[in-house]
């Protein structure tokens, strides 16, 4: 299957993903089995930093199925999606509507997370903004999942009454509108699946609880960390508001080009493997070092200066 953009044709590259999907798995059974041993000492430590690089990588996985470019099959390419995201542990169908959310609410008010506006609280931007900052925010993803199974009614708008709470959390708000409640359901039985499988790993391969708490708090982490640092301040517009980041070439690749930022927001519907053949294309082509701007971002946010309209809020996710 290919994708069609003004520039030309894109296949998504199915068997490369397949064979990334097995080395994905085969080094996360790896650390796992390494992690259950009782005397790693220091080794620990680089133990979590290989888990955190690999379990981005499988975030970038998931993020191709997300837009429907990991499989050329829809149906193969979900139940990938579904697999994987329990690795995360996150239900896919609750991420991918986030994902997919972001990409319309980008830099708009309703998503502008380095910025605050006249009426909103300004600690609560504060202290969400460090959230992220410090991997909170992938710990709020991780207690979804229980939340979701005891009380999947917070899924619903109607029933939380957000619009009691915009000027606390404008971009919970918009995330809670754009949800399709088809997939309601779905989402709790992925939950429930997440937590089963988790509870497995740790039981079957004996891995010691703080171990395992050590290998996914450096991935959560890492992976919140990253979650704005292409956006901060950048351009108030839906597309052009992110930057292409660089950190190191062969994590470049190991994470599919997800640092090409800009140039996968003005193309979306690009598979990973054409990113940077299609920056080079689109004449965009300077990236700034990743770790510099995540050390600017510690600045906090700044008081918006003007204002820019979702244009497409209230709009359901498919």
């Amino acid at each position: 299957m290919e994708r069609t953009t003004p520039g030309g044709s894109w296949a998504i590259p199915s068997a490369t993903n397949a064979c990334i999907i097995a080395a994905q798995l085969a080094c996360l059974g790896t650390f796992f089995w390494l992690a259950s041993r009782q005397d790693l000492g220091w080794w620990l430590v680089p133990l979590v930093v290989g888990f955190a690089i690999v379990m981005n990588s499988v975030y970038s996985i998931i993020h191709e199925a997300e837009h429907a470019m990991l499989f050329a099959n829809r149906r193969a390419n979900d139940a990938a999606g579904v697999m994987m995201a329990l690795l995360f542990p996150a239900p896919f169908h609750l991420i991918r509507q986030g994902h997919l959310g972001h990409h319309l609410r980008n830099r708009s008010d309703d998503e502008a997370f380095d910025l605050y506006f006249d009426g909103d609280s300004k600690l609560w931007r504060w202290l969400a903004w460090f959230g992220i900052l410090t991997g909170f925010y992938y710990l709020t993803v991780v207690i979804a999942n229980p939340v979701l199974v005891v009380a999947p009614g917070l899924l619903d708008r109607r029933k939380t009454r957000v619009e009691e709470h915009v000027a606390v959390d404008r971009a919970g708000k918009a995330f809670l509108e754009s949800l399709n409640p088809t997939y309601h359901g779905l989402i709790r039985l992925e939950a429930i699946a997440a937590i089963v499988l988790h509870v497995a790993i740790v039981w079957l391969v004996e891995i010691p609880i703080w171990h395992y708490v050590a290998l996914y708090a450096a991935f959560g982490f890492s992976w919140s960390a990253m979650q704005y640092v292409h956006h901060h301040e950048t351009e108030r517009h839906v597309t052009r508001g992110a930057r292409n980041l660089w950190l190191f070439r062969p994590i470049d690749w190991i994470w599919l080009h997800h640092n090409w930022h800009r140039t996968h927001h003005e193309h979306p519907t690009v598979p990973w493997i054409h990113l940077p053949r299609l920056a080079h294309d689109d004449g965009v082509s300077s990236r700034e070092f990743l770790v510099w701007r995540y050390l600017r971002m510690w600045r906090g946010p700044k008081k918006a200066t003007e204002r820019v309209e979702n244009k497409y809020a209230g709009r359901i996710i498919n």
